[in-house]
Order: structure tokens, then sequence, then C-alpha cells
């Protein structure tokens, strides 16, 4: 095992150096036998192959007293599938240094593969063991069901994951992105193996199946193996519908008190769908504001200047039938307002004014050069690819980025800047925060 392990470290590494660039990566879009759609990137210079892939239907599939079902199912799927026990599964996986994983998002279940070539079949097999005949034995999900539990439990006291779970459910009530894609302590309990038998059942279908493959492959071998894992699965799945939705309670504020030296503050409000011919904009100019660089707007004033939090940053987040902006820091309880109040104010004026010139520039130089970062494995290629195929954006998509990048104006930058930040914020803290109290709009003592 140790052999294997050693060999996929040294290929990994190799590939990290010999990773193509996004402009000059060459996409295929492949037809397996069975006649699944994927995309492929040849890769020959390690004997490495990577798969990512995607079914359409995550925990937004959860029915809310059953919260955690898709969760508690990735979690379970490598516990024994087909005639192996959870132990011999392991062992093969092992064995061959396999690397298999598994997690949820609120709208897609997510996957990955990675294997030395020697070892594909054996990965793909196993995979496909994994997705189509998971065993979900009774004693396999209540270990891992106690696993879960426990990190509920301890999740219960820690201010980050209180303050997040406040803004989400008071963002989408009744929604199933208001709800934690991990489930609760209530609902947890209340999953059966069936449950999970039943998740994958309506889940796991080739029509709504993404797949990115990046390695040392050609395409008939890619399609040969896609086939291995995918092609049993059900033609068609069958989903729950999920309404469309728009971030409530904009302009509250939120405090839950608990006793800890910091407050932990959550903030955020509408996005910007995904297609929406504003996104790049609206990317840009987040970035700006917000966007998790030194150089950001919030990071200078509220770190650089005052040294009020150790870091602030902001995101779009879209998702298929909502998008929002939410972001968050971490601050001295007594210094809570202060910061709350300069995190307004610079949205405000991002709003009223929109970037600079020179802070427009600086962005573009800086979103095109860092995509690169973003590609230098086959891992994250695959990754990447996956996602440009869920989000619709085409196959071309690396190589126009850059030009639509360049393509934004300060005009639209300005324009953009009104429509993000102008709606009000939700925001939510967890901890003693001095300054701030609960509020039906946005207010501070």
């Amino acid at each position: 095992m140790t052999r294997f392990i050693a060999a996929l470290a040294v290929a990994v590494a190799a590939f990290t150096l010999t990773a193509p660039a996004a402009s000059a990566m060459k996409i295929e879009q492949i037809v397996s036998p069975a006649g699944i759609k994927a995309w492929l990137v040849r890769e020959r210079a390690v004997p490495l192959v990577a798969l990512n892939y995607a079914f359409h239907g995550g925990s937004s599939q959860d029915l809310p007293e059953k919260s955690g079902t898709a969760n508690l199912a990735a979690d379970t799927l490598d516990e024994g599938a087909g005639d192996l026990d959870g132990t011999a599964y392991h062992e093969r996986l092992e064995n061959h240094a396999i690397e298999l994983s598994f997690r949820v998002g609120r709208d897609e279940f997510h996957g990955s593969l990675r294997a030395l070539n020697e070892h594909r079949e054996e990965a793909f097999d196993l995979l496909h063991l994994a997705l189509a005949k998971p065993r979900f034995m009774p004693d396999a999900v209540e270990r891992v069901r106690k696993q879960e539990m426990s990190a509920l439990r301890r999740e219960t006291t820690n201010p980050n994951n209180i303050s997040s779970k406040l803004w989400w459910q008071t963002a989408f009530p009744d929604h199933p992105y208001g709800r934690e894609t991990k489930g609760s302590l209530t609902t947890v309990p209340n999953i059966t193996p069936d449950d999970l038998h039943d998740y994958v059942r309506r889940v796991f279908a080739r029509n709504e199946l993404t797949i990115s493959i990046v390695g040392d492959i050609d395409a008939k071998t890619a399609g040969q193996l896609i086939d291995r894992a995918f092609a049993s699965l059900p033609a068609k799945n069958d989903l729950r519908p999920v309404p469309q939705a728009s971030p409530a309670g904009l302009g509250r504020v939120i405090v839950s008190k608990v006793d800890v030296p910091q407050a932990v503050v959550t903030f955020g409000g509408k996005g910007l769908d995904r297609n929406d011919p504003d996104f790049m904009a609206g990317y840009i100019v987040n970035h700006i504001l917000g966007g998790g660089s030194f150089s950001s707007r919030l990071y200078k004033e509220v770190r650089e200047k005052r040294g009020l939090a150790y870091g602030v940053s902001d995101s779009l987040v879209w998702f298929k039938r909502a998008a929002v902006i939410i972001g968050g820091t971490a601050t001295r309880a007594d210094r809570t307002g202060d910061a709350l109040k300069i995190i307004e104010a610079e949205t405000k004026r991002m709003a009223e004014d929109g970037p600079t010139a020179d802070e427009l520039a600086a962005a573009k130089s800086y979103l095109k050069g860092a995509y690169a970062l973003s590609l230098d494995t086959s891992a994250k290629i695959a990754s990447q690819l996956t996602q440009i195929q869920l989000d619709r954006l085409g196959i071309d998509y690396m190589q126009r980025r850059g030009a639509m990048i360049d393509g934004v104006t300060i005009a639209d930058a300005k324009r953009v800047a009104k429509r993000l930040y102008a709606g009000g914020m939700l925001v939510t803290v967890a901890g003693r925060p001095v300054g701030v109290t609960s509020t039906s709009s946005r207010t501070t003592e």
C-alpha cells in the first residue's frame, strides 16, 4: 500500500508542474458507448486519471424532518457495497491507492475519483459498486450517524456555526436552502437505511449526470470506464421540486447570545444568478469590496486600518433556485458595533459610487492571473470542468473568461455595484456583542 501511495504522490507532484494553462487546455466532449456525455482533458505527462462528477439533487431533496439524509448517504457509501463489507471495500481501495470521495451540496451530490492508470479499472468498478449497490448496513449507518451527531453537538457551541446557521434559516425560512446540509440533532436520528436507499434510488441517475475526466487516457478508454461506473444506473431521476427563492430578512440584525470572547458576524443579501448578464461585472465588484484578497476594501478598512478582525470577506454564491452575497468576520465583542458600522459604510459607499478605475484594473489583473492557480492539478481541473458544465458556461469558457473580464467597463461596474449592494443586508451575530442588538431594521446602539 505504501508503494502505491508513494507512486500516486509522485504522479500528483509531477502533474502539478505540468498542468496545461487554461488558455492552452484542450477540452473534448466525448460520449460513452452507453450514450453518457463527459468532458475530457488528455494529459499524458503522468499515468494518472482523475474523475469528477455530480448528480442533480443534493440536500434540497431531504425531507424537512429528515434533513441530513443526503449527507449521511455520502458518508456511508463506502462502508460496504455489493458483496463487500466495509472492511473489504476499504482494503481494496487502500491496496490500490485509489482515492474516492463523496460530498453533498444544496443542489448536487458530488463525487471524485483518482487512481493510477494501472488500477483505473479497479477504481471504476469500486465506484460502480458504491453508486449502484450500496449496502447501508444498519451497524455501519449507526456508527457513521454517531460520528455525525458528535460533530453536530460540537457545533451547537461553535459561534461560527451558530451565526451561519441562523443566517441561512432566516434568509430561507421553510425552504430547503435554509436547512443545514448536515442535518440537525433532531433530524439525523430519524434517518433510516431505507431512507438512504431511497435517496440513492431517486438521485443517482444518468439524465442529469455531469462528468469530467482528466489524465493519461484516450476518448475510447474514457468512455468505457464511464460506462463501467455509471451505465447501469437508472435512466431518469425522480426528484422533488425545489421552488425559486430570494433571501428574506434584509435589513434585520439577529443576535444569538453565546459566551465566547469574540463575536462572529455573518452578513449578506441578494446576489446574481450565474447566467445573469451582469454576473462577471458583479464578480469583479464583489472582489473589490470583500472578495477575500488582502487588497479588498473591507480587509483594508476593518483589518489593516483599525485591527478589528483577523479577516473579513464576502462572496457571491449561487444555486439553481437562488443567489446570495454572503460574508463574515470575527471580532472582539466590545468592537462588534464598530466593525459592523464600517462594513455597512463600505457597502453603502460601493453601492453609491462603485469602484475606481484603478481598483477595477487591479481586480481584473488579479482575477485573470489567479485563475491558473485553481487549475494546477488534475483533480482541480476536473472539478472546475464539472462546475463549468453545471453552470452551462460552454466548453470554451476557459478561453473566453479573460476577454469577459476585460469587457467589463467602469460604467458596468458602477451600475452593477448599485444593483448588488443597495438592497440591504441580513446580519446575524453569535457572541456577546457590544453595540449590537437584534432589530427588525438595521440599527446599532
